[in-house]
């Protein structure tokens, strides 16, 4: 899915690399920039140091005069606008707009993948004809435009857009830097696309067996009657209680092994006098 973020009259040399930084961490790397302050912004020292590595970005990046050539090859437009208006585009946060947006794109691509099927048997000319009155799922692309730090965006930006992005914030103090809002944007259409697994970073426990929950238990039993706490003559429902109490812990090995050690050290304590 083609995504492209632009940011209109950007000021603030640090906010293109913090918003490059936040793109790439999702995994996004199509940068235009539409009349930035600098026309060096790309290479000043604020930019590469806030960028922390995504540098790659940067250079992909593009500087334009008119948003007309920022918006090439894009048809559908979102902007982001805090401030309300009275004409314009609707206003939705970005999670329902972008959700509702990928599952329009999948029936499409559905419907078309189903003409090309029917078009098989109608020769190559029907087929594309049905394709291009449908228009291709592929060639569409979504564009993130972001205005500029002080006043955000223009108005006649604004009304060339299928809606206008809101991130729902303290009504209070709704205020974003651009990098940050660049981030949340990014974020929340990277997860309506699929989002990114969840690495584990440690190895996962080995659950314990009912065989070694049981062996355990009965060296906790030695120890505890060994204590004088279980009388074995009398155990009453002590050691069904203690092995509920451990299937609801859902042991792991290592820590059968720390029950273990605390069972051999009660057993070699002394017992109780009476």
């Amino acid at each position: 899915m083609k995504t492209r973020f632009v940011l209109i009259e950007t000021s603030h040399a640090g906010n293109v690399g913090a918003a490059a930084r936040a793109m790439k961490t999702m995994g996004f790397d199509d940068l235009v920039l539409v009349r930035p302050r600098w026309a060096n912004v790309l290479r000043r020292e604020e930019t590469i140091q806030r960028a922390s590595g995504a540098l790659d970005v940067l250079h992909k990046a593009r500087i334009v005069d008119t948003l007309d050539e920022a918006l090439d090859g894009i048809s559908h437009l979102c902007a982001t606008a805090m401030t309300p208006r009275d004409f314009g585009p609707p206003t939705r946060t970005p999670r329902r707009h972008f959700e509702a947006l990928v599952q329009s794109w999948q029936k499409q691509y559905q419907k078309q993948e189903l003409q090309a099927q029917a078009g098989q048997g109608l020769g190559a000319d029907l087929a594309q004809s049905a394709a291009d009155e449908t228009g291709g799922a592929g060639e569409t692309g979504i564009g993130l435009l972001f205005g500029c730090e002080r006043f955000g965006m223009a108005n006649e930006d604004v009304y060339r857009c299928h809606v206008a992005l809101s991130i729902p914030s303290n009504p209070q103090f709704g205020s974003l830097n651009l990098g940050a809002a660049v981030q949340l944007i990014a974020y929340e259409w990277r997860q309506a696309l699929g989002g990114f697994p969840v690495v584990e970073h440690t190895p996962r426990p080995e659950r314990a067996d009912a065989q070694q929950v049981a062996g355990m238990l009965q060296h906790w039993e030695q120890a505890l009657t060994h204590l004088g706490f279980l009388d074995p003559a009398a155990p009453k429902k002590l050691l069904p209680r203690l092995n509920q109490l451990f299937n609801r812990a859902q042991l792991t090995q290592e820590e059968i092994h720390i029950l273990r050690g605390v069972a051999k050290a009660m057993l070699q304590s002394q017992p109780p006098s009476h």
